[in-house]
């Protein structure tokens, strides 16, 4: 299994709203990741808007590609984008590029 950490910045004057969006995922987004092998996903924001997500999964270029081939996804991810600082053009599901491990206790 594949563990993935990810940062995004949220804009500081969407941090509510941003929260607020989150409580509620939409279900058929919740089943399109669970489907497509994102599992124990997860997000935290600090209160400056940094962004920290982590997920398990086989293989993440195929949990992205999988999530891409849906409608959902694209729809979640136009409304997300202007939440987000700097994706320079990109949607943030684009933006997320995997930290390195450098520690795991098993």
């Amino acid at each position: 299994m594949q563990r993935v950490c990810f940062l995004l910045k949220v804009r500081a004057d969407r941090l509510d709203e941003y929260r607020e969006r989150h409580a509620t995922v939409w279900p058929e987004m919740r089943a399109a990741l669970s489907a497509t092998g994102w599992h124990n996903y997860s997000l935290f924001l600090r209160e400056d808007g940094l962004l920290v997500g982590y997920l398990e999964t086989e293989d993440f270029r195929a949990a992205r590609a999988g999530m891409e081939a849906t409608g959902v996804n694209a729809r979640w991810q136009a409304e997300m984008a202007p939440f987000f600082e700097t994706l320079d053009g990109a949607r943030p599901d684009e933006a997320m590029t995997p930290l390195t491990e450098v520690f795991h206790l098993a």
